[in-house]
């Protein structure tokens, strides 16, 4: 879709992808192919080596630089991909205090429930703005606390979280959701059987080893991690990256459901309608 809107519009595609900024995760990160990036020009694909543990901070630095550059040469950018943190992090007025390597390194030893606890004796209303069950974000927030930054109550206060909150940021341009329809699981099967035929269980053997705390994190990766190292048959490494995968799309739809700014087409198996709906909107909206 992205790839044939970009050329209607003599547009270039920027990656939206928390995955495809490291160098070498190709297959299992679904990396556009280098006929398609020969086709269009991309941005933002294998900025770091997989072993760095590259910040949305940092993929927010580099995409509006790049952004700001498209600008100032006149051309068009079609922002893709899935990852909604990293989408929200171009358009809208994000703020992410910094970190330190050391301090993270101390929390991480810590357990899950000593990192709750840690935050809820610094933060009591900390529930209201940090999902306790997703550990990364418990962890980060502690980070925060221990070099002397704000916690998670008094930084959403600030204008710009209250224009992040409420969707005020400005997106710059339409944006256009495509739900996944009601055959997303065999689309997911399917498509993790074409990765395996690609080559990404060789891929992620490969990789062993190199991966960072980010990238080891990454859906498939992780689950067939276990496979190369011979620890779990492929098949039982397979359902969990289906699973997985699964539970991730449930994520994103439910996190892009959330901006209203956002205009959504419903799933056609017609590539070809699903463009021509696509186009149909695009027309609506600027118009």
């Amino acid at each position: 879709m992205a790839l044939s809107l970009a050329e209607e519009m003599r547009a270039e595609i920027l990656s939206v992808d928390s995955v495809q900024v490291y160098r070498g995760m190709d297959i299992g990160a679904a990396k556009p192919s280098a006929a398609d990036r020969a086709r269009i020009p991309h941005h933002m694909l294998d900025l770091v080596p997989p072993e760095t543990d590259y910040t949305v901070a940092e993929f927010q630095a580099e995409g509006r630089r790049v952004m700001a550059e498209a600008q100032d040469r006149g051309a068009p950018l079609i922002l893709a991909g899935g990852s909604g943190l990293y989408y929200r992090a171009l358009v809208d007025p994000l703020e992410f205090p910094p970190g330190d390597p050391e301090v993270r390194r101390g929390v991480d030893e810590m357990s899950d429930e000593g990192a709750r606890a840690e935050l809820l004796a610094a933060d009591p209303d900390a529930p209201r703005h940090v999902d306790l069950a997703n550990p990364r974000r418990v962890r980060r927030a502690v980070e925060v606390i221990r070099m002397g930054g704000p916690p998670p109550s008094r930084l959403s206060g600030r204008e710009a979280a209250l224009k992040v909150r409420d969707y005020q940021g400005g997106a710059p341009a339409p944006a256009l959701g495509l739900d996944p329809g009601p055959s997303l699981a065999g689309r997911v099967k399917s498509r993790l059987a074409g990765m395996v035929r690609e080559g990404l269980i060789e891929e992620v053997a490969g990789l062993d080893g190199r991966l960072g705390r980010n990238a080891s994190q990454a859906v498939g990766y992780k689950q067939l991690l276990p496979v190369v190292r011979g620890e779990a048959p492929l098949e039982e490494g397979l359902r969990r990256a289906e699973s997985a995968t699964m539970r991730l799309a449930r994520r994103q739809r439910t996190f892009f459901r959330r901006d209203p700014r956002i205009r959504w087409l419903p799933w056609e198996d017609d590539p070809g309608g699903m463009l021509r709906s696509a186009r149909r909107l695009l027309e609506e909206m600027e118009g």
